[in-house]
């Protein structure tokens, strides 16, 4: 069995993470999601709209996901993948180069985002209408 790894916020979900979720989950048979903790994006000073609680269950509704864990600080990637046996890190490319480093445990590929959707985007649109 093939397993990926991806990591992120996954606030307000739209079709871009979908669209990441499916490319990810096409490269392998098993999909893991490391799901930013609260406290985790508070150190990165991003503010959620949504609880861990609810953007967990939102992740593990989505068809391509197997597994959700916590994702609790910077360093524990490695451990992760080391954990779970992953066969394949996956990114966007946003962060091309940034996870370089794991290629040594697994395969690291970083996926071309959807462009013209982001969770920035949408705050920020909604911030306008406010």
């Amino acid at each position: 069995m093939k397993r990926v790894i991806t990591y992120g916020t996954f606030d307000l979900i739209h079709y871009g993470h979908i669209n990441l979720l499916e490319r990810a989950k096409k490269m392998g048979d098993y999909l893991i999601v490391g799901l930013s903790t609260n406290q985790f994006n508070e150190e990165k000073n991003k503010k959620c709209y949504f609880s861990f609680e609810e953007r967990k269950r939102l992740l593990e509704a989505i068809r391509y996901v197997d597994l959700v864990i916590p994702e609790e600080c910077w360093e524990q990637k490695r451990s992760d993948i080391e954990m779970y046996h992953v066969d394949t890190f996956v990114m966007g490319d946003d962060w091309s180069g940034k996870f370089d480093d794991l290629k040594d445990i697994c395969d690291v590929v970083y996926l071309s985002r959807t462009p013209e959707i982001s969770t920035t985007k949408i705050k920020k649109e909604l911030k306008g209408k406010e």
